[in-house]
């Protein structure tokens, strides 16, 4: 079942995403963040009256998608970025995929037309999640972030939704 998060979601939210920020390169930041942060930034993005979903399996969060606005200049409000994250043990089980088309669907009825993902690089299966959405590599930014002792490269994929 894939629904609207909800504020009591942000202790479940925060842990699938804590998991990446402590053992993977897959984001840039460094500290764990806490559940009030979640709160807040759950409540940013529905507040931006764009969507924050999760995936619910065996009645617990295994995942969740999220949009973001692109960048703040009015120009781009038909645009934004989009994240998706699994709970570790859940990943390889068409998830992300169910997620990604649920927040692509949200988006198109919100007349959104360009949806970006941002990949850290190396990453197979994320690279693959997007171009089987249909999406299309459109940037590649070498070691622009520094996480555990290493550069690391971070490329972009995009969408139009209305094409």
């Amino acid at each position: 079942m894939i629904r609207d998060a909800i504020p009591e979601d942000a202790e479940a939210i925060a842990a699938i995403y804590n998991y990446y920020v402590k053992n993977t390169s897959v984001t840039f930041e460094e500290q764990a963040v806490s559940v009030q942060l979640m709160q807040s930034r759950i409540s940013q993005v529905q507040a931006a009256n764009l969507p924050w979903i999760v995936l619910i399996n065996k009645q617990s969060i295994v995942g969740y998608a999220y949009a973001t606005k692109w960048k703040e200049r009015s120009a781009y409000r038909f645009s934004v970025e989009s994240s998706v994250y699994l709970s570790a043990n859940a990943q390889r089980k068409g998830f992300g995929t169910a997620l990604y088309k649920a927040l692509l669907e949200r988006l198109r009825q919100l007349d959104i037309n360009s949806v970006i993902g941002g990949v850290t690089l190396p990453n197979p299966a994320s690279v693959a999640l997007h171009e089987k959405l249909g999406m299309k590599k459109v940037a590649h930014f070498s070691q622009v972030g520094f996480k555990f002792g290493e550069w690391l490269d971070v490329a972009y994929w995009q969408i139009s939704l209305k094409a």
